[in-house]
């Protein structure tokens, strides 16, 4: 009788995929700990804030993301840079992007990204990021309010932002009646996305990071 191969669980590429995405979770759970503790206002941005509102509507449909981002203001940034320590991470600052690195042999990528309340993300965008007040408590952090968080994602409109509007639309979250409270241009990127939009979008492997 022929032996079976034995596949070592914690060394599989599916081990390593959930071991990463609970490394990102407990870096935003120890970070929004960290910040609330201090007294430090912010709002979970990103990947991250599209998956909690996916999340609330459908589980399976919640994508993987490495990015951590959060919203502060500016002025806060000695603050949040003193109570992020207490928890290990490390003040970085490149190419003009805030960073907190968890620990001081972390890549860039296993890091804590500031987004400042108020300010444009780039030169080139048209508008600014959305302030720590357009947020909302969860179980576990505050996370901006849906339509913040909508205008951030048509405002930057990179590939991974268009992706994660259609996780939104495919559950439901957003439809073309957005358009009527967006600036026209964000208007334009929503409408043209739900005109192209592929019906089985919101199905295509929700487990990819992004």
């Amino acid at each position: 009788m022929s032996s079976l191969s034995t596949v070592t669980i914690h060394d599989s590429p599916w081990a390593r995929m959930t071991e990463a995405s609970e490394a990102v979770r407990a870096r935003l759970a120890r970070a929004s700990a960290a910040l609330e503790q201090a007294g430090v206002p912010y709002a979970v941005a990103g990947g991250n804030a599209v998956a909690s509102w996916v999340g609330g509507k459908d589980r399976a449909a919640v994508r993987l993301t490495q990015d951590v981002d959060l919203i502060i203001r500016r002025a806060d940034i000695a603050v949040a840079a003193a109570a992020l320590a207490t928890v290990g991470f490390v003040h970085r600052r490149a190419a003009g992007i805030e960073m907190f690195l968890d620990g001081p042999a972390a890549k860039a990528r296993e890091a804590v990204h500031v987004l400042f309340a108020g300010e444009k993300v780039r030169p080139e965008y048209d508008f600014a990021a959305a302030d720590v007040t357009e947020s909302e408590r969860t179980e576990e952090f505050r996370v901006l309010k849906l339509e913040a968080l909508v205008r951030m994602k048509l405002t930057s409109y990179r590939r991974k932002d268009q992706v994660h509007l259609q996780d939104m639309m495919g559950v439901g979250l957003i439809d073309e009646s957005w358009c009527q409270k967006l600036p026209p241009q964000l208007a334009d990127r929503l409408k043209l996305l739900i005109d192209t939009r592929d019906d089985d979008d919101h199905e295509l492997a929700p487990l990819n990071p992004v």
